[in-house]
């Protein structure tokens, strides 16, 4: 009789347990490649593109708004913020006389909303320092260049801004940028420059200040002699109205009046000049 050993089923219980975790495995790498590639959140302040890598590239005038998106594994949606941001530039420029001057700006942009396709065809993300920095650094030295020192330092300053914001917009709205705002943070001239300038501007202070009191003290010698002029004209014309008639019928009234008086008094008649009484009180 022939003794038969027991089969070893092992192996074909861990193959099939390897088999099973590997299925699992596989089909949670593909749930997540196609979470992350598939269903897309573009979230607020952002807006985004298609890029179809078998059909043609960028889909320029397809731009999805915020919120859950479904798009197919193969292709990628490219997000662009398309928020207001705030920009610096630091540089030094010549003004009118060739004097070197340290000006620091602050500019804001933001990529326009429904034209990021072909901005991301011509430029790209690094529109700012492709863009946007050299432009405002274009036309900040042009600007200034026509102005002197003081000008931009006092009474030109918010002209010089304006002026550099619409050249600066003006070139990159051609690439889909718009441009909110362009400040000048601070200027920095030579010491004795700026002592100069502050000199000069706080005599032009003084000497209106002085103008201002010598028109003050016009207008006000006018204005006495308008009233001197006008009481004399007055007292002309009443002189010339009064008669001795009228003045006698006004003392007769003033009389009168003080005839009905209670307060005691003592009556002279005919004593007063033109024959008017005299009324002398006790």
């Amino acid at each position: 009789m022939t003794n038969r050993r027991p089969q070893n089923n092992m192996p074909d219980i861990n193959t099939g347990i390897f088999k099973y975790i590997f299925i699992g495995i596989a089909i949670f790498m593909l749930i997540a490649i196609l979470t992350s590639t598939t269903f897309i959140t573009i979230p607020s302040g952002h807006k985004g593109i298609k890029f179809k890598k078998f059909g043609g590239g960028i889909e320029k005038d397809m731009v999805y708004d915020q919120g859950f998106h479904v798009v197919a594994p193969w292709n990628d949606l490219i997000i662009y913020e398309v928020r207001i941001k705030e920009g610096f530039e630091k540089m030094d420029v010549l003004s009118k006389n060739g004097l070197s001057i340290s000006v620091e700006l602050s500019f804001r942009y933001a990529p326009v909303g429904d034209q990021i396709g072909y901005l991301h065809d011509y430029v790209g993300r690094d529109y700012l320092s492709q863009i946007i920095n050299p432009e405002i650094r274009s036309a900040t030295r042009e600007v200034i260049g026509k102005y002197l020192p003081e000008e931009l330092y006092s009474t030109k300053r918010e002209a010089i801004q304006d002026e550099i914001f619409t050249r600066t917009s003006e070139s990159i709205s051609e690439k889909y940028i718009k441009l909110d705002a362009v400040l000048i943070r601070s200027v920095s001239l030579p010491e004795n420059l700026k002592a100069a300038i502050e000199q000069k501007l706080q005599e032009e202070q003084m000497s209106f200040q002085y103008e201002f009191r010598l028109d003050k003290e016009r207008k006000e010698a006018e204005r006495k002699i308008i009233e001197a002029q006008a009481k004399a004209d007055a007292n002309r014309i009443l002189n010339a109205s009064l008669t001795d008639k009228i003045l006698q019928d006004k003392g007769i009234e003033a009389t009168l009046e003080l005839a009905k008086s209670p307060n005691s008094k003592v009556v002279i008649v005919g004593g007063g000049e033109g024959g008017l009484p005299l009324i002398l009180n006790n």
